[in-house]
């Protein structure tokens, strides 16, 4: 893993560049990262491009997520997502996108997993308190609750 990481703002609301490298994989970069940092709330956003990945989607009748196996490269229209905490009390980091294909088309989900080609750049916000998820009994989802 070559991530690379400059903290941008040190104030209560610390912010974040982090910087993923061709063959990086994303999100176990980034569950890293905020392992490492200790975020417990969090915005996420980006841009870059992957060699290949995995798009998940939620499906509401069978309350499980279906993959989707993208084989090719693809650039990053958007990404979006945030850090909160997990009922076992470690950063769970949830990140929605959409890349686009050669032809520009565009697929869209929640990303399962990515492998960078040639590079993520993501900008990492923290907020100055924390988020916490718990599991919904509807979903079967670990979601964030803001009133305990």
């Amino acid at each position: 893993m070559r991530m690379r990481h400059k903290r941008l703002n040190d104030g209560p609301q610390r912010t974040f560049a982090v910087v993923l490298d061709s063959g990086d994989e994303a999100m176990e970069s980034l569950k890293s990262f905020a392992a490492e940092q200790r975020l417990s709330a969090a915005q996420v956003t980006g841009i870059g491009a992957f060699s290949g990945l995995m798009l998940k989607y939620f499906d509401w009748e069978s309350k499980s997520y279906l993959e989707n196996r993208v084989d090719e490269q693809v650039e990053v229209a958007s990404l979006v997502g945030d850090v909160a905490v997990s009922p076992s009390g470690e950063p769970s980091v949830h990140i929605h996108l959409v890349v686009g294909r050669r032809d520009g088309t565009a697929l869209a989900g929640h990303l399962g997993s990515g492998w960078v080609r040639p590079t993520l750049e993501v900008i990492v916000t923290e907020s100055p308190t924390h988020l916490q998820k718990e599991r919904d009994p509807v979903t079967g989802l670990a979601l964030i609750k803001l009133e305990r």
